[in-house]
């Protein structure tokens, strides 16, 4: 019996439940995404769907705000000091977010909606995080407006 079932079988017996998830730095995402989810939905977003793979790559949130679909992209960082977190949005990344937002709008038959591309930055200092929504944070790479 391996140390994790040992563990698995203890806690078990003792009536505690361990928290669902992944540990470590997936782990970190997975709570920034509950965060970024939370305070969307506190400023009006509709969560349309979650973790949205393509063959290009994931999209964190799709979500409708006022009637313009929004790609949003979730980054945190648990301090300042390797740069904000919306530097992380690349331009290689922007071009792997706006290919799934393609993919997503063909699989999903949706057409040519007004669509916009947004960020959610968090930052972690201590026990506070600092949320906030970056919208229109880029749009389709190579310089045509996201917006139709």
């Amino acid at each position: 019996m391996t140390p994790r079932a040992i563990l698995e079988r203890l806690l078990e017996s003792l009536g505690i439940e361990r928290p669902a998830g992944y540990r470590g730095l997936r782990g970190k995402g997975q709570a920034w995404e509950r965060l970024a989810a939370r305070r969307l939905e506190s400023e009006g977003y509709r969560i349309l769907d979650r973790n949205f793979r393509g063959r290009s790559g994931e999209i964190d949130f799709v979500a409708d705000e006022k009637g313009t679909l929004c790609f949003i992209e979730v980054k945190g960082r648990a301090g300042s000091g390797f740069g904000s977190p919306a530097e992380a949005v690349t331009l290689e990344k922007q071009r792997r977010i706006f290919r799934t937002a393609q993919e997503y709008l063909a699989r999903r038959r949706l057409g040519s909606p007004a669509c916009r591309f947004d960020v959610v930055t968090i930052v972690e200092d201590g026990e506070r995080s600092e949320i906030e929504i970056v919208r229109h944070a880029f749009e389709e790479p190579g310089g045509r407006s996201s917006s139709r």
